[in-house]
């Protein structure tokens, strides 16, 4: 049977995609332009950026690295061209798999943490917030983490990040939402992305496992004994993203299969 296209509910918006060059962010990137939105696909890789906009119509690549402070300008920049950009998906971040137990962690890892998984929100966010406001209308969605909403042992600062993603989320959620807009967060477990393999590899050799079993060990966390794939977690965006969410804002979503309880 053949799957149903999306709605094009989307038609007439720009959206901002951050870290649209791999996993959750591609996936997202391909769902919102299959609904009718202009797309601003940032990434760090061009390659990448014009593999995806090569066949999915109606995506613009912006080659950007988010830990420096001005990349927020460039990106807005860009988008302004082709409108009003009105929906912010906050999805680049940098993996936990670079964490040390706390006594051994270094500075620079937990800053260059902060920069991609906080600081950016925070400044796409601030440059957003006065297009919203003048449009009348807007979503953000940041991409946080079940590391998120609990702890973890040595994750000290891709936990701190995501967790202050969500008090971020909730603080623009307060800040918008007179202006017919929501922020809202989205909480994936384990989601088989590259960053998620790459993460399975450290861990398979630290333990002297396969990769597989790795991936394997995971899912048994699951009662669905399976982990997700990118574009079930792009789903629930593009719904946050939409007028059909307007009632939802300032909610932390945990898409997770049930695995937290």
């Amino acid at each position: 049977m053949a799957s149903l296209a999306p709605p094009r509910d989307l038609e007439g918006r720009v959206a901002i995609v951050t870290g649209a060059s791999s996993g959750i962010g591609r996936a997202v990137a391909i769902l919102l332009a299959r609904r009718g939105a202009k797309v601003i696909a940032t990434g760090r890789s061009r390659a990448r950026l014009s593999q995806l906009t090569d066949w999915q119509a109606g995506i613009v690549p912006c080659v950007a690295e988010l830990s420096d402070p001005t990349a927020s300008d460039k990106v807005f920049a860009k988008a302004a061209r082709h409108g009003a950009p009105t929906i912010l998906i906050c999805s680049a971040g940098i993996p936990g798999y670079i964490d040390k137990p706390i006594a051994t962690q270094s500075f620079g890892a937990w800053r260059a943490s902060m920069a991609v998984n906080l600081d950016s929100p925070f400044l796409m966010s601030k440059a957003i917030a006065p297009v919203i406001a003048a449009e009348k209308w807007g979503r953000i969605v940041y991409v946080s983490s079940t590391a998120g909403e609990a702890g973890a042992p040595s994750m000290s600062a891709y936990c701190a990040s995501k967790h202050g993603l969500i008090g971020l989320m909730r603080s623009v959620a307060c800040d918008i939402g007179a202006h017919n807009a929501t922020a809202n967060a989205v909480c994936p477990g384990w989601v088989r992305t590259e960053m998620a393999n790459n993460d399975a590899r450290q861990e398979a050799e630290a333990r002297g496992m396969t990769v597989d079993e790795i991936w394997h060990e995971r899912e048994q966390g699951y009662p669905g004994k399976r982990v997700l794939a990118p574009e079930e977690v792009a789903e629930t965006i593009s719904f946050l993203a939409s007028n059909a969410a307007s009632g939802i804002n300032g909610e932390a979503i945990t898409v997770a299969l049930g695995g937290r309880w």
